[in-house]
């Protein structure tokens, strides 16, 4: 068995080497960079992203990010395209081909059909003068000195350079284009990240029972409505509007302050001006001010009437949190 600080050696120089790599990355962006840029903003059709091997599948997560902020993107496989998929692309698409040595064999014959297609081709390839290189209208550069692979042979530095090269691509498109919260959350509505951008307050008033007593309501009814409605509270109303709030904290201390609770009513435990949310604010604001306030629970209003309960346990539910 290979003892810990060996094993530990080998995961920190395979960091260190990959972290030098992308930090020189840095220095190989160039104008070509930014006619690439430019071309995909002027262009009217899609990025379709393809290569072979461990590029293609680098291409599929960069095709994913792309469409995830707001460029629609295709990946297809260069080595299906030369045996029937080169329908994919289209005639306004701009193409990705990307390859660490940009001469393999299916790159050699995807790129003069692409070409003859007058397609735009960017090249993202770790050799600008190989066959790839020479053929692209525009050229990404992931030169890597070495993989981290220890015999050089196993792509590690070199995908990771090409899939920080898509990143910052995708960045680039992001910024450009104004692509707001907002229109993160059109295309990301069923994650955690999404419901942050667009879940409200009113969605999960909506989805709880609606706990309510009268400032008159007598203890052993408010612990009722407390229990059959499953959130810890309730809250207290008087001429339709909020006056109060009772928790199960309140009861604990009331049980503890009076040996007899059987003439009390709501007003007399109740906490008076209790925390209140909009309903129509987002759900990721309710959070802040629990956590602000130091409380489970908020009474969501609509204007100043009373709508229900949003409670710590639904954001929690909900992946806010």
């Amino acid at each position: 068995m290979t003892d810990a600080q060996s094993i530990l050696a080998i995961a920190r120089r395979t960091i260190e080497t990959e972290s030098a790599a992308i930090s020189h990355l840095s220095t190989l962006v160039n104008e070509g960079f930014s006619d690439a840029v430019n071309c995909i903003i002027e262009s009217k059709g899609r990025i379709i992203v393809s290569g072979i091997g461990k590029s293609a599948i680098i291409a599929t997560k960069i095709a994913a990010t792309l469409n995830s902020t707001g460029t629609p993107a295709i990946f297809m496989h260069a080595g299906d395209a030369i045996h029937g998929d080169l329908g994919t692309i289209q005639e306004n698409d701009v193409v990705i081909c990307i390859s660490k040595s940009g001469s393999t064999p299916e790159i050699k014959m995807l790129v003069p059909l692409i070409k003859r297609g007058k397609n735009k081709l960017i090249g993202m390839t770790g050799n600008p003068d190989s066959f790839l290189g020479q053929q692209a209208d525009f050229v990404l550069n992931t030169f890597v000195e070495k993989e981290a692979c220890p015999n050089n042979l196993a792509p590690t530095t070199s995908t990771t350079a090409q899939l920080v090269m898509g990143d910052a691509l995708a960045i680039c498109l992001l910024e450009i284009k104004g692509f707001s919260s907002t229109d993160f959350a059109k295309y990301h509505p069923g994650g955690a990240l999404g419901k942050r951008l667009y879940l409200r307050v009113s969605d999960i008033v909506a989805n709880n029972q609606r706990p309510e007593v009268d400032i008159d309501t007598p203890v052993k009814q408010v612990i009722v409505e407390i229990s059959e409605k499953m959130l810890g509270v309730t809250a207290v109303i008087q001429n339709d509007g909020i006056v109060g709030i009772i928790t199960d904290g309140d009861i604990r201390r009331m049980l503890n302050k009076y040996d007899n609770i059987s003439g009390l009513i709501a007003k007399d435990i109740m906490t008076s001006n209790p925390k209140t949310i909009p309903i129509e604010v987002l759900a990721i604001e309710a959070l802040e001010l629990m956590q602000n306030w130091g409380i489970s629970q908020l009474l969501g209003v609509d204007g100043k009437k009373y709508s229900g309960v949003v409670h710590l346990h639904n954001l929690i539910h909900e992946g806010i949190l």
